[in-house]
């Protein structure tokens, strides 16, 4: 488990991260969301105590990263794919890390293998697409065999079988117990893989929920009902104490009747529908309406 209390970074008179608090439990994939600049890669580098906190405290399984002998059989961390030293290979890379960290040489091939790298153990990561560079930082991340792991951004670069592949591996980690904490932009993406979200705006709190939950909170969802009677229909909806709202296409959208009960006031007042649909809002909309207040940068429509 990862635990943050009263978290702050500043730099300077910027407060990058103010007071953060939550838990990283176990068992599920816990997704990290937040606009450019909100705190999000701040906070993953206080966790591995690459930067110090102003104030506050992180803890991993209770105790501070510099506490844990061995971090990397505790904690695996992506957060820069291409923090490799260019001269070594993909397998030197890994043994630097597996003989610090006192992790059985052993593990190094597995890994590798796992990650589908095992081909190219050989060559150095200079050589390496973007893809590939991803695909060996999350093996170094494996390579202890953590319980708690934390990715930032692992999609990047990946072909569509890699995305896959990762999605299915951090499914699977927390299945199996393990603490998994991803950070993304990519919101399709993450509505795949996240069971719970963590979202932060300029460094401050937003939401701690499961994902369902945090979709039903922050975006609309409607029922559509398209009809050549749209009028009778209306007028059927408002009697039941409906308000249908007329769209350009000629259907109608209604927040306040269950598709249920729309499909069976057209049945009671024989009208005939050509579309009856649940509109689900997605995560992007969700997030979109929760932190639009908090987004930093703004980017204005060209001509």
């Amino acid at each position: 488990m990862i635990e943050l209390a009263g978290l702050t970074k500043r730099y300077g008179r910027t407060t990058a991260v103010q007071d953060l608090t939550f838990s990283v439990r176990p068992g599920v994939v816990t997704g990290f969301l937040g606009p450019n600049g909100s705190g999000k890669s701040t906070t993953m580098r206080m966790i591995l105590g690459l930067d110090h906190p102003s104030a506050g405290q992180v803890r991993i399984d209770g105790r501070r990263y510099h506490q844990l002998a061995d971090p990397l059989t505790h904690i695996g961390a992506l957060l820069e794919a291409k923090a490799v030293h260019p001269g070594r290979t993909a397998y030197h890379h890994l043994l630097c890390l597996a003989q610090s960290n006192d992790i059985p040489l052993r593990r190094i091939d597995d890994v590798l293998d796992l990650v589908g790298l095992a081909g190219v153990a050989k060559k150095r990561p200079k050589g390496f697409s973007l893809g590939m560079g991803q695909r060996l930082g999350i093996a170094s991340a494996l390579l202890g065999d953590p319980r708690i792991l934390m990715f930032d951004e692992p999609v990047n670069g990946l072909d569509p079988e890699g995305i896959q592949w990762i999605r299915n591996l951090m499914k699977r980690l927390a299945a199996e117990g393990r603490t998994v904490f991803v950070s993304s932009h990519l919101m399709s993406e993450m509505a795949l893989t996240a069971d719970h979200l963590i979202v932060i705006g300029q460094g401050r709190l937003l939401a701690d929920t499961s994902m369902a939950r945090f979709i039903e909170e922050n975006a609309r969802t409607f029922v559509r009902v398209r009809s050549p009677d749209h009028e009778r229909l209306r007028a059927a909806l408002e009697r039941a104490g409906g308000r249908p709202r007329q769209c350009p296409d000629g259907s109608l959208e209604i927040e306040d009747l269950p598709a249920a009960r729309v499909g069976e006031l057209a049945a009671e007042n024989d009208v005939v529908l050509h579309e009856l649909s649940h509109q689900q809002a997605s995560l992007e909309e969700a997030f979109m309406r929760l932190t639009h207040e908090s987004v930093e940068y703004h980017a204005r429509a060209g001509r």
